[in-house]
């Protein structure tokens, strides 16, 4: 009996095949009906060869940011940063996401199978067709019928979408590339966390280093004060004098208060970057001042497409919205289902594992959409829009890297000029400082004069600590324009 039945099922499995080829035929004639759009693809200006007044290939986007930060504390820093910092993390869960999606895309284009057992009990009425046609008749050997008739099975299910028109592969397609984009977005995380690591830090080196400017002032101007007021008392200068000095003193103390108060902030946000509560931020301000930018090697603007996650983050995302596309398109066009089950069912326990008792289904169903076909063209524009878009971002995004690194580099120049221009300043005004002290006390510089130069120094002072910043800033901005950090 199982024989012949193995053998039906056979019979049975050649005649759908003819069926399912008929089927696609079908959906062939049916899918030449549906019109398709051509995309339309506006060029991008092809990126220059080479950045403004550089030849050199090599880049400093391929050096480690280990190797190219020299500060060990900026180092350990940086460290505490990539494993603690709240948004790096976020970022790996958005892969982790995307990784699930993966392979729930994969999943669906296998068959799924489940099992599945059951016990109920059915009893018709008597006046029916179904109790009529039931009553006499033998279900097992001389028994016939009950009028409540119990009913047991177990066994396997199974359905499966025919993948003719690839819309699941392209949904595979999307999911993967969705993948690699988190992964980039979590490399552009790392780039943007690095550079604003460095440069929190170099901040905090600044203000450390106009704090001490700022109390060394104030030790000067304490001691011009004290000359001061000796010579008001040997009638040399009068009490305006004393005021003016006094004013000066009391106005650096308050500047003081206002960088200790701006430290107090930024060691705060540096800490909520690190990941962690307030606390004192480890760094070693007397390196400030010999802080040598490294040697910026630039490269060729090409290098940018492979180097900048964010560039490459929108490239994959390009290509999951055509992948979309092509599902969406595959909307249109009809499905073919296959579902089928095998079972054993039996009245009675006793009887559920005889030949008797198997059982087989299979089912082709072919769907065409036919009324929706509005909702389907709404969707198919959505997925066009959607990839026009993101084919803007990732010309956008190649545009932005190549102006950053342009004015980055414009930028280095201008700040290394200022530089040179502000210690001869600096070496300038000091000199000027000690020359007044020395005319003021002999009485060929007015108080005013004094006042004068000791308050340009301090500001000249200030303003140069403000300009190597500038110039620190501008080495880890130019290192993370160019895709440097996530290495």
């Amino acid at each position: 009996m199982l024989m012949h039945l193995l053998k039906k099922f056979d019979t049975m499995k050649t005649s759908l095949k003819n069926t399912y080829l008929g089927f696609a035929l079908i959906g062939l004639l049916f899918s030449a009906c549906v019109g398709t759009t051509e995309i339309s693809k506006n060029k991008m200006a092809t990126l220059p060869e080479k950045f403004s007044g550089s030849t050199d290939t090599a880049t400093v986007a391929t050096i480690n940011w280990k190797n190219y930060f020299t500060d060990p504390v900026l180092i350990g820093l940086i460290d505490t940063a990539l494993n603690n910092n709240l948004d790096l993390l976020i970022a790996m869960q958005r892969i982790a996401m995307a990784q699930a999606n993966v392979s729930y895309a994969k999943g669906l284009a296998f068959p799924s199978v489940s099992a599945f057992g059951g016990a109920d009990q059915q009893k018709y009425g008597f006046y029916t067709m179904n109790a009529a046609g039931n009553r006499g008749a033998n279900i097992y050997q001389d028994q016939t019928v009950p009028s409540n008739l119990n009913n047991f099975t177990f066994g396997l299910q199974s359905s499966w979408e025919v993948d003719f028109w690839s819309k699941l592969k392209n949904t595979k397609k999307a999911a993967v590339a969705q993948y690699l984009s988190s992964i980039e977005g979590r490399k552009w995380t790392v780039t943007n966390l690095v550079s604003e690591i460095a440069t929190d830090y170099y901040d905090l080196l600044a203000l450390d280093n106009e704090l001490d400017i700022i109390k060394h002032a104030i030790q000067l101007q304490d001691s011009a004060l004290n000359l001061v007021s000796i010579q008001k008392q040997a009638g040399v200068v009068n009490e305006l004098a004393v005021q003016q000095f006094e004013a000066q003193v009391l106005s650096s103390k308050k500047m003081g208060i206002d960088v200790q108060q701006k430290i107090s902030e930024a060691e705060s946000r540096f800490n909520f970057i690190l990941g962690r509560y307030p606390q004192p931020i480890a760094r070693n301000k007397s390196a400030f001042e010999h802080l040598i930018p490294n040697q910026i090697k630039v490269g060729i603007p090409t290098d940018l497409l492979h180097n900048r996650p964010d560039v490459k983050q929108a490239e994959y995302d390009l290509e999951a919205s055509k992948a979309n596309l092509k599902v969406a398109k595959a909307s249109f066009y009809p499905s073919l289902n296959i579902s089928g089950g095998v079972s054993m069912e039996a009245f009675k326990t006793s009887l559920l594992f005889s030949p008797e008792s198997f059982a087989f289904s299979v089912l082709g169903s072919l769907v065409a959409p036919v009324i929706n076909r509005s909702a389907l063209k709404a969707q198919y524009k959505t997925a066009n829009a959607a990839q026009i878009e993101a084919m803007y971002n990732y010309q956008k995004s190649i545009l932005a890297s190549y102006v950053e690194v342009y004015n980055e580099m414009v930028n280095l120049k201008s700040v290394e000029k200022a530089l040179d221009f502000k210690k001869q300043e600096v070496n300038t005004l000091n000199q000027a400082v000690g020359s007044s002290a020395l005319l003021f006390k002999t009485g060929r510089a007015n108080y005013l004069e004094v006042l004068t130069i000791q308050g340009n120094v301090l500001q000249s002072k200030l303003e140069l600590v403000e300009t190597i910043k500038d110039q620190c800033s501008s080495v880890v901005s130019i290192y993370k324009s160019l895709g440097g950090g996530w290495k």
